[in-house]
């Protein structure tokens, strides 16, 4: 048996009042969803371990099963292998969005919707005049910036220490930003078992590296206010991306493959826009598939997606198909957006993959389910169990009728925790 997960992110949802008290995926027209959950089976995950922030780094990766306490090190790391930059193991890699301020308050987490091109100009112009060395004799960078996709960059610190406390920007719209500024975490002790915090790699001690990061923060917004691209948004009356805001690094993680934990997969494939899911697939051992026109935005595309995630099953044994549009629309707050993410997922690329393969000689495992909640009341994460559904031919079904978050409530595989979810699918969830 063939494996597909699909997966949207940030699509679950809380009750709306607009909606009459319902939520997103209760209020969407999803034919297909609904069909699946009626056909199969369904349940609810716990995808975000204690102690760890809600962040789709550590549900993607606990959802393809792997133990967060073992591998995670942020979003740096997996953006790092998905831009294609080796690190180092005195290497400290970081995520850095290119954000809006305004009135001393973050507005945007995005820096007005970046298009990839333009932000490629920004980061290079940071790199020009934020980048330090730390010998000028050996003319050694101590720090690097890296363009990744729309506003999502990455920051490499050359022995930077990766005990900080930083601030996820999506998690504080309108909130005043130097409050926010990085901080040493007090709460750090170190543990001698830790090679990479105990080996003599020259590391910044966690207060150092929370100075150097702040400090190009503050360099950055005045740069980056005075750079021509953003001087043009300001005559435009737009907003403009006016800061970097780095947040959630790590050094180079160590991870087993999926292949080397789960004997059924012997290939797999990651279809996705975003750099930090390709970064995941990458370290699980999956062959990372680019389709043209894939935004990462309500834009995306969705057929392209579908059609690679059906050439990949062809080929593959196992297929992980991430799509990001809920997740933008929910931090960016927008309701109409949000559901129409839900039924484009629904209607050009779960149908269309169900379509096809419905009928294959040899069975495929579809499952669908969200990474975490984005509410588009809160425009944050939010850690709460999400629903799911796994179906394939042959499957004996429960008693759930539409896939949402209340009906899954009723579904017999009941409430999942982590790594969970994975067994059982690859056990082809004999009950």
């Amino acid at each position: 048996m063939k494996h597909i997960i699909i997966l949207g992110d940030g699509m679950a949802d809380l009750p709306v009042e607009r909606l009459g008290g319902k939520t997103l995926l209760q209020y969407a027209h999803k034919p297909m969803m609904d069909q699946l959950a009626r056909e199969g089976r369904c349940g609810r995950l716990v995808t975000v371990p204690e102690g760890f922030p809600p962040g789709s780094e550590v549900a993607n990766t606990a959802i393809l099963g792997y133990d967060l306490n073992k591998v995670y090190e942020g979003r740096g790391p997996l953006e790092a292998a998905s831009i294609g930059y080796e690190m180092a193991d005195d290497d400290f890699a970081i995520r850095c969005n290119i954000i809006t301020l305004e009135d001393g308050k973050i507005i945007t987490h995005n820096g007005g919707n970046l298009e990839t091109a333009d932000a490629d100009v920004l980061i290079k112009y940071l790199n020009e005049n934020l980048a330090k060395p730390i010998n000028a004799r050996e003319g050694c960078e101590r720090v690097k910036f890296i363009t990744g996709i729309q506003y999502r960059h990455l920051l490499v610190i050359k022995g930077g220490n990766k005990h900080i406390v930083c601030a996820p920007p999506h998690d504080h719209p309108n909130e005043a930003w130097r409050e926010l500024l990085v901080k040493a975490d007090l709460g750090y002790s170190r543990n001698p078992r830790d090679s990479r915090d105990s080996r003599n790699l020259n590391r910044l001690s966690p207060q150092q590296t929370a100075d150097l990061i702040n400090e190009m923060i503050l360099k950055s917004q005045e740069l980056l206010a005075a750079h021509p691209f953003n001087q043009e948004r300001k005559k435009r009356g737009e907003r403009q991306a006016n800061s970097i805001w780095p947040w959630s690094g790590g050094y180079r993680p160590s991870m087993e493959t999926l292949q080397q934990q789960y004997p059924e997969i012997k290939s797999g494939t990651v279809i996705s826009a975003v750099d930090l899911i390709r970064g995941i697939g990458h370290y699980a051992g999956l062959k990372i598939v680019e389709v043209e026109g894939a935004t990462g935005l309500a834009d995306t595309n969705y057929e392209g997606k579908a059609q690679a995630a059906i050439e990949a099953l062809e080929n593959d044994d196992f297929v992980f198909v991430h799509v990001e549009a809920s997740d933008e629309a929910g931090h960016d707050g927008d309701l109409e957006l949000k559901l129409k993410t839900i039924e484009y997922l629904d209607q050009r690329l779960i149908a269309p993959i169900y379509n096809k393969v419905k009928s294959w000689r040899e069975p495929v495992c579809i499952a669908v389910l969200p990474d975490h909640l984005t509410p588009v009341e809160q425009r944050i994460h939010v850690g709460q169990p999400v629903p799911f559904l796994i179906w394939y031919r042959g499957i004996e079904p429960d008693e759930v009728q539409q896939y949402d978050e209340v009906s899954c409530v009723s579904g017999s595989f009941g409430l999942l925790k982590l790594n969970e979810f994975m067994q059982n699918l690859m056990q082809n969830v004999k009950m």
